[in-house]
């Protein structure tokens, strides 16, 4: 080993160490003697302990270390730190700006032990929050760990979407260019992507695309232009300007959407995909939904819905403010809500038990209420409603008493805590949640966060029959990190009658543009503005409340 190696994996021991709790003398003198064995010009390995030991700055216990490193590549107290220490807080501990101290708190205060919750937590500005941590620290983890994740084989959708708006822009630019499009995964809205798809319409666009220089390893072949656009896999389909419709129909689908289409006439020069589904006896099909799922039973009986828009929303629900773990305040939320021209905010800090987000307690409680009278009067006909993201705890209640979940307009009733579970356990706790009188929604179903890890275990058909039975709306809680409900099982909820309602899960005011993901995967599972909880209108929604806290 050189001595840089041998130098870092002591270096690695001290910041275990230290992350771990350990001894201030001594994890500076192992910083110390870091320090010095990648400055020594001497070579350490093939040395015996003994010549070790002879060394300047290098004593009879480093002297082992170093040996045994030399030997097997560590040592048994460093071992023993790696095995106490999960790979994921392993991982947050190489984040550029994060030292032991700080992970540790990150670790042992805030639970979370992977980049993926950190990256989440960082979003709900949790992290701002903790101790010795501020908005400036916050932003730099962001920034890291995104740096840190540009090469990873898959992306979220919204991580996405703005640059391939920006080469869709810049490949329509292209001199003798006719059409471009989004096709492929990208086109159907899909909640990640390992490569962004375009379909490329023109004379010579193969020519156009390589001298453009707009991407990197660029490799041509018959028909397809592959290469990266800032670490992004990228794919072009290139055809003639004829033949544009039917690449854009053929790339777009997924395999399971083509399968199942009768044969169509690919010699014909379609002007439209509404022309080839025609040249088929279908009607046009939305793009989100080709999938291979339910879409051409639908078709082909005539019952394709009208689907959602973001236009049709008319109320935000499920949303954080400084109350709790929010970046902003109650009437900064809600004036953010108004300019939006919708016309309801729900206000949904979390319950006491969530301690780590600042979870609000009775009094607190008693005190924002008054706050959202007083707004009330102040912004009408605009209104805040009075609702709490209440924990569900680990035998399957809700945070407070009745007496105070009483005081709500509405309850959202979400688990954020032991999400490593069976599935008879986190059934026991949804089950009787849902069951609650006073649950409203339920939130963040399977607690998923995409590309990070999954929710916990979920008999579907069980959560939203009785969703069904008890009147519990379902959340498809727009954060593009969750968008759970997967929107696979929406459709099943619509055929049980349960509506659903797309959250933001807001925590600053930039947060509300999220509820425009939150309509992509729903397009994707059916959804209807009839359907939809919160596209109903103020009155509509007051009156729903009203006449729920009533049945009580």
């Amino acid at each position: 080993m050189t001595n840089d190696e041998i130098s870092e994996i002591i270096k690695l021991y001290a910041r275990l160490y230290e992350l771990n709790g350990g001894n201030p003398f001594k994890i500076k003198s192992y910083n110390a003697a870091s320090f010095k064995i990648d400055k020594t010009a001497v070579p350490l390995a093939g040395k015996s302990e003994e010549e070790l030991e002879g060394l300047d700055g290098i004593g009879k216990s480093l002297a082992s270390k170093i040996y045994e490193i030399n030997a097997t590549g560590s040592f048994e107290e460093l071992n023993d730190l790696l095995q106490e220490t999960p790979e994921g807080v392993l991982q947050i501990l190489q984040i550029k700006g994060l030292g032991p101290k700080k992970v540790q708190v990150i670790w042992k205060e805030l639970g979370i032990e992977s980049i993926g919750e950190l990256l989440y937590a960082c979003h709900e500005n949790r992290l701002a929050q903790a101790k010795g941590f501020g908005l400036k620290t916050q932003q730099a983890v962001i920034q890291s760990i995104e740096f840190a994740t540009a090469n990873a084989h898959k992306f979220h959708y919204a991580t996405v979407e703005q640059k391939a708006m920006e080469l869709l822009n810049e490949l329509t630019k292209l001199p003798l260019v006719t059409y471009v499009s989004f096709t492929g995964a990208l086109r159907r809205k899909c909640e990640v992507l390992d490569e962004l798809e375009f379909v490329l319409a023109g004379n010579n666009t193969d020519v156009s695309v390589e001298q453009s220089n707009l991407l990197e390893n660029f490799i041509r072949e018959e028909g397809v232009i592959s290469g990266k656009l800032h670490s992004l896999p990228v794919k072009i389909y290139t055809c003639p300007a004829d033949e544009f419709a039917l690449k854009l129909f053929n790339t777009t689908a997924a395999p399971a959407h083509l399968q199942l289409l009768p044969s169509i006439k690919t010699q014909a020069a379609y002007t439209s995909e509404a022309e080839i589904y025609n040249s088929i006896s279908l009607p046009y099909i939305e793009p989100e939904l080709r999938e291979g799922t339910m879409e051409m039973e639908r078709a082909g009986s005539d019952q394709l819905p009208k689907l959602i828009e973001l236009s049709d929303l008319r109320g935000s629900l499920h949303n954080h403010s400084t109350w709790s773990d929010g970046l902003n305040t109650l009437e900064e939320m809600a004036l953010a809500c108004r300019s939006m021209n919708l016309e309801y905010f729900g206000i949904c800090d979390h319950s006491k038990t969530a301690f780590y987000a600042s979870g609000l307690k009775e009094e607190q409680i008693i005190a924002q209420h008054k706050e959202i009278d007083e707004l009330n009067k102040k912004l009408a006909p605009f209104k805040i409603f009075k609702g709490i993201e209440s924990d569900i705890l680990g035998d399957g209640s809700l945070d407070y008493s009745r007496e105070v979940l009483a005081t709500f307009d509405f309850v959202v009733a979400s688990v954020h805590s032991n999400l490593k579970m069976t599935l008879e356990k986190a059934m026991s706790r949804l089950l009787p949640a849902i069951e609650n009188p006073y649950t409203t929604i339920l939130g963040h179903p399977t607690g998923r966060l995409l590309l990070v890890r999954e929710g916990y275990p979920v008999d579907h058909k069980k959560m939203i029959d009785a969703c069904a039975a008890n009147g519990v709306v379902i959340e498809l809680n727009a954060h593009p990190y969750r968008l759970d409900l997967d929107w696979r099982w929406i459709d099943y909820a619509l055929n049980k009658g349960v509506k659903i309602s797309i959250n933001p899960d807001a925590h600053n005011t930039d947060g509300f543009n999220d509820m425009y993901y939150g309509i992509c995967v729903a397009r994707k599972g059916f959804l209807t503005k009839e359907m939809c909880f919160n596209a109903m209108n103020l009155e509509e929604i007051s009156a729903y409340f009203a006449q729920r806290k009533a049945r009580i």
